[in-house]
């Protein structure tokens, strides 16, 4: 699914380059068969409002935004795992999926950031791409509620990749969900994070820093049909875990 390929460009950090792809994001968008007519219109109406913006405007609204506090962390096991040591080894289980798969990210580049995995699952055929999607159905979904709380168009790219799963999601039982959720961006929520977290020295303290989906799996990665969907294996063969171990190291904090 080329699809997921776009939007994941467009939930990763906004830059130059792709405002001025404006037109062939455009075409790309309106072509695409995968998409429902309400999903062109919200993609078409998130380039149109964004691509309009002023350029650091945008980046300083997304810093806002996906950077400061963990509700709309762009880290799909801060939404599973929290601070927990289980996030550790699921950061593992997945890179030994992608190796599996053909594609090898960099040490500094964590395999659950949205986009980063986004790019992943394009390259897995329409079948694959659907089941990974459905894995982390519910996170899309969470988030799109969240962005939709905070009347943001980044609602519509989630809302996209939700329907692409055809994942069945009670929105209303999100939305309720979220109803008496504070604020955790201000400056009150983030100084008061700062003051609970221990702090880190050493050379994995920065070590959790947001990756960037610019790794792109190349054609000769790419095997559509043969990859298993197993987004959280629960038991790692013993030389698998060794093998990545030693290759990555994987902070538990975001």
């Amino acid at each position: 699914m080329d699809i997921l390929a776009l939007i994941s460009r467009l939930i990763d950090y906004p830059t130059e380059e792709l405002v001025n792809a404006k037109a062939d994001v455009v075409g790309f968008i309106e072509s695409d068969e995968h998409l429902t007519a309400d999903d062109k219109a919200g993609l078409l109406n998130f380039v149109e409002q964004r691509f309009s913006m002023d350029l650091l405007d945008w980046q300083s609204d997304y810093d806002a935004m996906f950077e400061r506090g963990r509700t709309l962390s762009l880290l799909l096991f801060e939404h599973i795992h929290g601070e927990s040591r289980d996030r550790g080894q699921a950061m593992i289980d997945l890179i030994a999926q992608y190796k599996a798969a053909g594609l090898d990210i960099g040490l500094r580049e964590l395999p659950d950031y949205i986009p980063l995995f986004l790019e992943f699952v394009s390259t897995q055929g329409a079948a694959n791409a659907r089941g990974w999607l459905q894995d982390v159905a519910h996170i899309l979904a969470l988030l799109k509620v969240r962005l939709e709380k905070r009347d943001s168009e980044y609602a519509a790219l989630f809302s996209a990749l939700v329907n692409l799963a055809q994942a069945d999601i009670d929105y209303a039982d999100l939305a309720e969900q979220v109803k008496g959720e504070k604020r955790d961006d201000t400056k009150e929520a983030i100084d008061k994070v700062w003051e609970e977290e221990m702090v880190k020295f050493g050379p994995d303290a920065n070590s959790d820093a947001c990756g960037t989906a610019v790794n792109k799996p190349s054609p000769a990665q790419r095997r559509d049909q043969d990859v298993p969907i197993q987004f959280i294996d629960a038991i790692v063969a013993d030389t698998v875990a060794k093998e990545n171990v030693s290759a990555v190291t994987v902070s538990g904090g975001n």
